[in-house]
């Protein structure tokens, strides 16, 4: 089973036409090493999908929070649709393994990059409506962005819910450290740990510290609800 098919499986969604599924798996690396034209890559189908995204989005808080303001909504949406939570959410469904990427970023780590993988989902997104209408992406939003939305608000606001969380059950305080960084300056790669006192509970990773510290966050949250906090 060749790769497009197989995501296809993944995702519960059969293309019509293969070749925008192929140009949303086509990173911008691997058009331009290939010669392929810079119009083959993901970008023009990356910002049509988040157009689609944010009126889903848009609908969905409308209509499953009656009781928010514009400026929660507002706040909430940005939380949902922002990089570091569209690239959580392309766990579960593997993606970077089905992205066509350039040698270079490939080396680089491209295939767990935040910005490559959720640039990648809104691409998909554009793809389906593209290829199947609106019905069909507000779907796979729905299946895959927008469920389970208590554990992806666990994710976005990992740091201030473990604030609180250390707050109300220790006396020491919560800070974090920075592990070590890697990589050249136009690549960086920062790894932190979130610390109670002078225990370490969950690390992270990320292209900034910011990002690297609500992974910390998140994992450190994982760690202390398995201990029943």
């Amino acid at each position: 089973m060749n790769l497009q098919r197989e995501f296809e499986e993944r995702i519960g969604y059969q293309f019509q036409d293969k070749k925008l599924l192929a140009q949303a798996l086509t990173h911008s690396s691997y058009a331009n090493e290939c010669h392929t034209g810079r119009l083959s890559d993901n970008e023009r189908l990356e910002f049509l999908g988040d157009a689609v995204l944010e009126l889903v989005s848009s609908e969905f808080l409308f209509k499953s929070f009656p009781e928010e303001t514009e400026g929660e909504m507002t706040r909430l949406r940005a939380s949902m649709v922002c990089e570091q939570t569209l690239s959580f959410c392309t766990r579960g469904l593997d993606l970077g393994r089905y992205l066509r990427l350039g040698k270079g970023e490939e080396q680089t780590g491209g295939r767990k990059r935040a910005s490559v993988l959720s640039d990648a989902l809104e691409a998909v997104i554009g793809a389906i409506y593209l290829d199947g209408g609106f019905a069909n992406a507000k779907e796979f939003i729905l299946k895959y962005i927008l469920n389970d939305l208590e554990h992806k608000k666990l994710f976005f606001d990992s740091k201030t819910i473990l604030q609180e969380v250390v707050q109300g059950n220790f006396s020491e305080e919560l800070h974090y450290r920075m592990l070590r960084e890697e990589g050249p300056d136009h690549n960086k790669r920062f790894i932190m740990e979130a610390m109670i006192g002078d225990t370490a509970y969950g690390q992270g990773e990320g292209r900034t510290k910011k990002a690297a510290e609500q992974e910390a966050a998140y994992q450190t949250l994982l760690r202390l609800k398995q201990q029943g906090l």
